[in-house]
């Protein structure tokens, strides 16, 4: 009897325990929606303190499943439910880190859950609310599995979210149905964009390609004392209105972020087990007493007390999907607070244009219009016009003019403009003598190429992310068996290649001759992979558009400031010849202007 009484104490305890944690994770994971989404200091110990309980937790469990499911009656949607989480949480570490291997960890719960099928039964369960959890979960994982590329397991689970909204809406007739239909709509048309074109395996199965960088990728480039930059900050802003886009991800924010990032390596991150083993892997997760910087404790890579931007893989960066010209300001602040020495800062904007109506414009800064950033309501109120056009006198709100970057240029500055609007922000003035660097897209595109690309994503942006897919889209190549792709990819790394030769050659005949031929800051940051990797992919579309025929009009091609040199680069013989080989392999070179044959 004493022993009985002494296990039911001790059972009593277990559960008393449990629902002690349970409780403190949802406090902790709440508060989560209260932090700064900028900076990286102020959200750290939080993150820390949240991880550590849903570590105890998730353990807690594991270890005491058999009493918690006779005495408190732990359901397995239950357990799911912590895992999604947890997958949450290290979503929003990566989100906030930038670092992939938190991707991989998030794709690792999502991944179990769905194996071990911890929200079978929910439909039984006659709450709706728990469904409407289910069907997020299906959301978000769609997210991780589209920006880790996993496209087959992509087109899985919306088949299967397909089902479970129907299976939701049948049951329980919810005012949410037509939200939920939606957001099915919307990841359909994403992942319809996304494949602009269809790389094919030998039995013509599609091959998913990765466009992060990699040793492989990374430009070559002859290092000189000149290039002393390295990109540090990010910000990448999409407010495109038409363009295909899934939870707060336009098609060019989705793009432009992988391109800003390198490819994961088993050898850099290991993964740190199977989150569903028991004891868990998460007894390594990140605790408050040794958040990890940029890498996971016990991992290789991880220093305790180490320096955080000398472990770091990838520039840090913040995605603002359509913000208010406030929210832009206070991100692009922070990020420009946070530069370490040597650090350069990115913004890339992705925007419909702002028009200015003034005829004789005199201040480049504000009079020429911008960027829209969002489109508000209190803009209709006032009497503005949403697209852009000011009335009475008053100029767009909610407009990124070129003069509200002005004092960031303090600090070494690399800006890509993708709009029709961009030439716009040619003018920004270099006051403080710092590098700075503006590419930005063609004002205009083809008549046959414009309902596509509104939805598809950007042209330019494409080139920036896979020059080799925008080629193909320029001259309506739908699809190019493996063994082609990686032919014609050469000639691609070929003009890379040539172009970093050019560029460092330049800059090599001006120190000796005294012949500015291409301007410092070119050359400042094209000691950084990324950063170098952007500018030649820009001669490859300056090139590319130059000579295909259907882009005659200047408004059809790219411009940047400081101009790069004409003869010396952009139509430097060497490069054309390599693109009129490339259309050649591609057997598209008649939409090329006539030129040296290719091989």
């Amino acid at each position: 009897m004493v022993k009985m009484a002494a296990t039911e104490e001790q059972d009593r305890k277990i559960v008393l325990e449990f629902c002690h944690l349970l409780e403190k994770s949802k406090q902790l994971f709440n508060g989560l929606r209260d932090l700064p989404q900028y900076g990286h200091r102020q959200w750290q110990a939080y993150f820390g303190r949240t991880f550590d309980v849903y570590t105890k937790l998730w353990k807690f469990q594991q270890q005491h499943r058999l009493v918690l499911d006779s005495k408190y009656g732990l359901k397995r949607w239950q357990i799911g439910e912590i895992a999604s989480k947890i997958g949450q949480l290290y979503y929003h570490y990566y989100l906030r880190t930038s670092e992939t291997n938190y991707l991989n960890e998030a794709y690792s719960f999502y991944a179990a859950i769905r194996g071990r099928a911890y929200y079978s039964r929910a439909i039984k369960e006659d709450r709706p609310d728990l469904m409407v959890k289910k069907l997020r979960y299906y959301a978000r994982f769609i997210v991780v599995c589209l920006l880790l590329k996993k496209m087959k397991l992509v087109r899985e689970l919306v088949i299967e979210l397909e089902r479970q909204i129907q299976e939701y809406t049948t049951t329980y007739e919810p005012e949410d149905q037509l939200e939920w239909s939606l957001v099915l709509e919307e990841i359909k048309g994403f992942i319809k964009a996304e494949s602009a074109v269809a790389v094919l395996h030998a039995d013509t199965n599609p091959i998913v390609l990765s466009h992060r960088l990699s040793p492989l990728t990374t430009p070559p480039c002859e290092r000189t004392p000149h290039m002393t930059l390295s990109l540090q900050e990010i910000l990448i802003v999409g407010s495109a209105c038409e363009q295909a886009k899934f939870s707060e991800l336009t098609m060019d924010m989705f793009r432009m972020l992988q391109t800003l990032e390198r490819e994961p390596t088993d050898a850099m991150h290991p993964m740190i087990g199977h989150p569903m083993a028991h004891g868990g892997p998460h007894d390594a997760s990140p605790a408050a007493s040794r958040m990890p910087p940029y890498g996971v404790p016990g991992s290789k890579g991880y220093v305790e007390n180490g320096d955080r931007r000398a472990m770091r893989d990838n520039p840090h960066k913040y995605l603002l999907y359509k913000p208010s010209l406030s929210q832009l300001m206070v991100f692009l602040s922070s990020g420009f607070k946070e530069l370490p020495p040597g650090g350069a800062l990115l913004l890339y904007m992705s925007a419909d244009g702002c028009f200015s109506t003034t005829k004789h414009p005199q201040d480049y800064g504000y009079e020429l219009g911008g960027l829209a950033t969002s489109v508000k309501r209190d803009a209709v109120d006032s009497g503005l016009s949403v697209r852009g056009k000011s009335s009475a006198g008053y100029k767009e709100p909610h407009c990124l003019y070129p003069g509200d970057l002005y004092p960031y240029t303090r600090r070494p500055l690399f800006i890509i403009i993708d709009s029709d609007n961009s030439f716009v922000f040619q003018h920004i003035p270099r006051y403080f003598g710092q590098p700075l660097v503006i590419l930005m897209s063609p004002q205009d595109v083809p008549a046959n190429y414009q309902a596509d690309l509104q939805h598809h994503g950007s042209l330019f942006t494409l080139f920036l992310h896979s020059p080799m897919t925008a080629m193909c889209y320029i001259c309506n190549v739908g699809d190019v068996p493996i063994h082609h792709w990686e032919r014609c990819q050469s000639y691609v790394d070929r003009f890379v290649t040539e172009a970093s030769r050019l560029v460092t050659r330049c800059r090599m005949d001006e120190i000796e001759q005294g012949i500015g031929y291409i301007d410092s800051s070119y050359v400042q940051f094209f000691g950084d992979d990324f950063l170098r990797t952007l500018i030649l992919r820009f001669v490859f579309c300056d090139v590319a558009l130059r000579l295909h025929r259907g882009f005659r009009g200047r408004h059809q091609r790219p411009r940047c400031e400081p101009p790069l040199p004409g003869p010396e680069l952009l139509e430097h013989p060497s490069l054309a010849h390599i693109v009129l080989q490339l259309a050649t392999a591609l057997d598209v070179r008649g939409h090329f202007v006539e030129g040296p044959e290719g091989d």
